[in-house]
């Protein structure tokens, strides 16, 4: 009998050895700090208005019309322990040539680059160039429920440079707080820093409320300051495990130029509902509207006269095919109106409307 089982577990030990070997390697993917990642968005986008192959000057994200064009390509890597973490990635396409066109040619096609460690439990600090606090939409078309973006979105930071502490309060409550180089500033225009401040409450497993806020002056170093207060608050809900629903609503103030009492003040705001019909269907509807008093902020981005309010509302409808886990394609149909004129006609003349189909196919990893 000892004879056997000796044989019997020689037989064996290949067989337990290999499984080891298997466990161990999958125990140290798991527990691997430093990974790599990648974003492709290709993307054909036809405007029903007009035949200019650059869309809106307000929109930034699928700018191109009537063209094959990549919105974003992402290469990055990313690393993380239990007490630090870090990120360095580039970018191009249409997305960086429209919305990083005032940064430094050297800075533009840096996506994130950020070095951070934990100060103390449950706490992280980052400096370093890393995505906005603001917003419900993300500069990554895969991570939003919409394929481009509310003009809310557009026209508030996508990204930030400074430093930001981030503080896990307990398993339903984060706060940040950010001090950077202003409003989408990769390098500082004057010697003034801005300050920012985010808490993300998540009371159930259904229900995320975020409330993003930012103080500062937006001005160049040669300008009278002139501060900029903003407020970003959204709240996202999973009303079953097929609907979900979202709210954003924006407000900001700005005091007027030198000479000028008061403050210029703009207010936007988008609903969502997202339907998800089986694993690898979806469908998406948009309202949104945006105002702007004076055209603050949105003013050189749109042929306003320079005391004229700017005001858009409009909706878009998008289906979603997922045909792998990490692919995505989707296509949108989107209406926008406005009395200001700020769209042209075939024959470029300013009209009230504007309309367009983008679809897109777009690969993570």
């Amino acid at each position: 009998m000892k004879t056997l089982l000796l044989l019997g577990l020689a037989a064996l030990s290949p067989t337990l050895l290999a499984a080891q070997t298997t466990a161990d390697s999958a125990a140290t993917t798991a527990t691997k700090p430093l990974t790599g990642y990648g974003f492709v968005d290709g993307y054909y986008g036809y405007d029903f208005t007009g035949q200019s192959q650059t869309r809106p000057g307000f929109l930034y994200s699928h700018s191109r019309a009537n063209e094959f064009a990549l919105n974003n390509v992402v290469l990055g890597l990313r690393y993380q322990d239990e007490r630090v973490r870090g990120a360095v990635a580039l970018h191009t396409g249409t997305y960086v040539e429209a919305n990083y066109a005032a940064e430094p040619a050297v800075l533009r096609h840096v996506y994130e680059a950020y070095a951070g460690f934990r100060p103390f439990h449950k706490a992280w600090l980052d400096v370093g160039i890393f995505s906005s606090h603001i917003g419900f939409e993300s500069a990554l078309s895969k991570d939003n429920w919409t394929l481009t973006r509310s003009i809310m979105a557009e026209n508030s930071p996508y990204y930030e440079s400074g430093a930001r502490l981030s503080y896990e309060v307990g398993p339903k409550l984060t706060l940040t707080g950010l001090v950077l180089n202003g409003w989408q500033n990769l390098r500082e225009t004057n010697r003034a820093k801005a300050l920012g401040w985010q808490l993300q409450w998540k009371p159930t497993d259904k229900l995320l409320l975020n409330s993003s806020s930012f103080y500062g002056n937006e001005q160049p170093r040669d300008s009278a300051r002139r501060r900029r207060y903003f407020h970003d608050l959204y709240l996202s809900y999973a009303a079953t495990d097929r609907l979900s629903l979202a709210a954003v609503f924006d407000v900001g103030a700005q005091q007027r130029s030198a000479g000028q009492r008061g403050t210029d003040t703009w207010y936007a705001g988008t609903a969502l509902a997202r339907y998800q019909f089986s694993p690898k269907w979806a469908a998406a509807a948009r309202y949104e509207f945006y105002r702007a008093e004076r055209g603050v902020v949105i003013r050189s981005l749109s042929p306003l006269p320079t005391d004229a309010d700017f005001r858009v509302g409009g909706g878009s409808v998008n289906v979603d095919y997922a045909p792998a886990a990490n692919v995505l394609v989707r296509v949108e149909g989107r209406v926008l109106r406005s009395p200001n004129r700020p769209f042209a006609n075939d024959a470029e003349q300013p009209t009230t409307r504007y309309a367009n189909v983008t679809s897109s196919v777009a690969l993570s990893f």
